[in-house]
């Protein structure tokens, strides 16, 4: 979310950060978006007990209050539900720490670690209700190195989310994300599958 704030902060930047919505009231990105000017606002998910769509219902209230058109999810660790991600269809992104397909849902620094991965990294996707399944709108990916821990390998990928993320945010801001079949092309063309990438090292 910082690496957002900051990337929108350049006037050319196509998207303007205007609310920070979270769900906890003690969130630390709550402090940073008032720090920076930006306007804060809190569903407590608590206080719908199990009622998903009314916790998503009351957060499609603030996002319409604040005439948000895209969403950016950054820490959100909620799954969200259908009719709410309906509603954002290739208008909601959500970034995960790993190239997708591949480690969905939690621990994927130790998963591929423990799966001897040699090239791992982050993917910036558009939200489906299927939890880290959308269409893939941009990755980056990392070479796995040899004594890498989970910590060393999640600060390399986490340099890689701070550069993507932005840059993902700035083509769906411009309308260059056109998504055909489940599949994204950026500006006509196909994003490029994982096995092709250039890990940095």
């Amino acid at each position: 979310m910082a690496a957002l704030i900051e990337a929108a902060k350049d006037e050319s930047f196509p998207a303007e950060i205007v609310l920070v919505l979270s769900n906890k009231a003690d969130a630390g990105g709550l402090v940073t978006a008032r720090d920076n000017g930006i306007a804060t606002a809190v569903v407590e998910h608590k206080d719908f007990g199990k009622d998903r769509a009314a916790f998503d219902a009351a957060m499609q209230k603030v996002l319409e209050a604040h005439r948000i058109d895209l969403v950016a999810l950054a820490g959100f660790m909620r799954l969200l539900s259908p009719g709410f991600v309906g509603q954002w269809q290739n208008k909601m992104l959500n970034i995960h720490p790993a190239l997708l397909p591949a480690f969905k849902g939690l621990d994927t620094h130790q998963r591929a670690l423990d799966a001897k991965a040699k090239v791992h990294g982050a993917t910036v996707h558009f939200v489906v209700p299927e939890m880290d399944a959308g269409p893939i709108i941009m990755q980056g990916a990392v070479a796995v190195r040899e004594n890498d821990a989970e910590d060393t390998l999640a600060a390399r990928v986490l340099a890689v989310e701070h550069r993507i993320y932005p840059a993902a945010l700035s083509l769906v801001a411009e309308d260059r994300v056109t998504v055909v079949n489940g599949r994204c092309l950026i500006d006509g063309n196909p994003v490029p599958n994982a096995e092709t990438l250039i890990p940095s090292p």
